[in-house]
C-alpha cells in the first residue's frame, strides 16, 4: 500500500475504541503494553514524582482518548484541560469522565499506576482523582488562530502531547507550525512533555491505515530548540514488539522548557 493510500487523521478521523483495544487495551493479544502503556507512564511517574514539573496547569494534546498518561499529572496538576481534534473521541472520553455505561475500561492502567506509587490500597481513588482535576475537554482547530475559540485558555504551567504531532503534521513545515501552535499555549518558563513514535509512516485503527510523518530523534530534539524550548530531559525506548499494525522503531520521551 502506497503512500497516497493511507487516511489523514483530521481529514478522516477514527475508530476511537479500536484505536483503543490496538494500542492500550488489557487484552492478551495487545503487544504494544511495554512501548504504550509502560514506558509512558513510568517516563510521567519520574517526572512528576521528582519535583520536575511543577505548576497548577496543564494542558493535554494527544491522540485519542487514552487517559493513562494523566495518573501522575493529576497527582500534581489540579487543573487540567483536555484538547480533542475529533468529536468521536471528545465523546469516548466524556463515557469515561462521567462513568457512563459502555465507558473504556482502565482498571489495568490505574492498577499500574498504584503499583508504581506504591499505593495498591488507594486503587479506586486514581481514576477518582484525574477525573476531578480535568476541568474540561475541548475540541481543537490548529487551522484557527486561538486553537480552543471561541474558548480563551489562560498559559499553562505545563502541556503533554502525546502521539498527535506526527499523524496531524504531513511534512517538515507543517509540524513546525504545529509545534509552534502549542508553543503558544505555555508559558515563559513552562514545559512541553512530548511522546512520539520515531521512523513511522503509518499505523492503524481498525482496519484503516493511516498517514504518519516520519522522522528521527535529532529532528525533534532541532524542533524543541528552534521554536525556543530548551531540553530538559530525554529518553528513548527501542521497540519491544513484532507487529504490521504500525512501523515505528522506537519510543520518544523529550520534555523542554519554554524560555523566560
Amino acid at each position: 500500500m502506497d503512500s497516497t493510500t493511507h487516511k489523514f487523521y483530521l481529514v478522516h478521523g477514527m475508530d476511537s475504541r479500536s484505536y483503543l483495544d490496538t494500542y492500550f487495551s488489557n487484552k492478551e493479544d495487545m503487544v504494544f503494553a511495554d512501548d504504550a502503556l509502560k514506558f509512558p507512564m513510568a517516563m510521567f511517574y519520574y517526572q512528576f514524582s521528582t519535583d520536575r514539573v511543577e505548576g497548577t496547569f496543564l494542558i493535554d494534546i494527544s491522540l485519542g482518548s487514552f487517559i493513562h498518561h494523566l495518573y501522575s499529572a493529576s497527582n500534581c496538576f489540579k487543573e487540567i484541560v483536555v484538547l480533542k481534534f475529533q468529536e468521536r473521541c471528545i465523546m469516548e472520553l466524556n463515557r469515561w469522565l462521567h462513568d457512563r455505561t459502555g465507558a473504556y475500561d482502565w482498571l489495568h492502567t490505574s492498577s499500574a499506576a498504584a503499583e508504581l506509587e506504591g499505593t495498591r490500597d488507594q486503587l479506586q481513588e486514581k481514576e477518582m482523582r484525574l477525573r476531578s482535576s480535568i476541568m474540561q475537554i475541548l475540541k481543537c482547530d490548529f487551522e484557527q488562530e486561538n486553537i480552543t475559540f471561541p474558548v480563551l485558555l489562560p498559559l499553562a504551567d505545563c502541556i503533554i502531547s502525546a502521539w498527535i504531532l506526527e499523524v496531524i503534521s504531513k511534512n517538515e513545515d507543517e509540524y513546525m507550525k504545529n509545534l509552534e501552535k502549542i508553543i503558544k499555549l505555555l508559558k515563559p518558563g513552562g514545559q512541553l512533555i512530548l511522546i512520539a513514535v520515531i521512523d513511522t509512516t503509518y499505523w492503524f485503527a481498525g482496519a484503516e491505515r493511516f498517514h504518519c510523518f516520519k522522522f528521527n530523534e535529532e529532528f525533534v530534539k532541532n524542533a524543541f530548540a528552534k521554536v525556543g524550548l530548551a531540553t530538559d530531559y530525554y529518553a528513548v525506548q527501542r521497540r519491544r514488539n513484532v507487529s504490521d499494525l504500525i512501523d515505528y522503531k522506537a519510543m520518544l520521551f523529550i520534555v523542554g522548557r519554554k524560555g523566560e
